[in-house]
């Protein structure tokens, strides 16, 4: 890897830019990149996907860290610069030509593997949804590395009774764990975002029993889709809920920001299981 040209060397001759449109925001700094692709853990023929490489900057740190890298593009411009890596590394990069939201990642990635990424910031959040709202569990991947917005990463390992607190908080910790990892500059980036930045790591764990994600989505959507509501208010389209409260003694003044984690499963549970 140390005989590849510089990354700015390989962008310059490309002629590329960040593009807005597509939530691109460049990485050059090689000691910073290397520290995200070690956040997982030893990568030493563990296969990754990566959403969103643009010139490659991640995805040389994680072929350094000795992985094996699906990294899918969707930005025709950035291709030949990623074919050119893929010829450094043949047999540990392939590049997907692609949007990440329509691609059937586990099958791509073999069954099973880390994702790790600079995450467009235009998708990032749609994505982690997908990736947190899988109906089997443990999931396919083994470990979740993404950089957002500081504030949505915030809000993804965020306690209750804090604004940062929500739906996105719920969804990452009920069966999963969820810490920021590290908190990115922007400085770092070219250009530099408007906004600093943050690398959450995300790693499964032991899914509560009796509780499907899509109930827990539908009280968690009606109920922080209007937060300043009472629980009464807010849940009341959802049937059976009040009756839930009642029978787990959660106050039906409370708004859905001050219910812990355990509660919106805990809820979720009942109305799930028959008396």
């Amino acid at each position: 890897m140390s005989a590849l040209p510089p990354l700015r060397e390989v962008i310059a001759r490309h002629g590329l830019s960040a593009s807005k449109a597509l939530g691109q925001n460049f990485l050059f700094d090689e000691q910073l990149l290397d520290r995200i692709a070690r956040i997982p853990g030893s990568l030493a023929g563990e296969r990754v996907l990566e959403v969103g490489p643009g010139p490659g900057g991640l995805t040389r740190a994680l072929l350094r860290a000795g992985a094996e890298v699906v990294a899918v593009e969707r930005d025709a411009r950035c291709l030949p610069a990623l074919a050119e890596l893929a010829e450094w590394a043949p047999d540990r990069l392939r590049v997907i030509a692609g949007d990440a939201l329509k691609l059937d990642a586990e099958r791509e990635l073999g069954g099973s593997g880390h994702i790790v990424a600079n995450l467009p910031y235009n998708v990032g959040t749609a994505l982690l949804v997908g990736w947190l709202t899988s109906q089997a569990w443990p999931p396919w991947w083994t470990s979740l590395t993404l950089m957002f917005q500081k504030e949505v990463a915030e809000r993804i390992v965020a306690a209750p009774d804090t604004d940062a607190y929500g739906r996105l908080a719920v969804l990452a910790q009920w069966r999963s764990s969820a810490r920021i990892a590290m908190n990115v500059h922007r400085s770092a980036f070219t250009p530099p975002p408007k906004v600093m930045s943050a690398v959450v790591h995300i790693v499964p764990a032991e899914a509560p029993a009796g509780v499907r994600v899509a109930t827990l989505e539908r009280l968690t959507a009606a109920a922080f889709g209007q937060r300043r509501k009472m629980l009464r208010q807010s849940l009341k389209g959802i049937a059976g809920a009040a009756g839930a409260m009642e029978r787990l003694e959660i106050d039906p003044t409370r708004r859905a920001e001050t219910v812990s984690v355990t509660e919106w499963v805990r809820l979720a549970w009942s109305l799930d299981t028959p008396l």
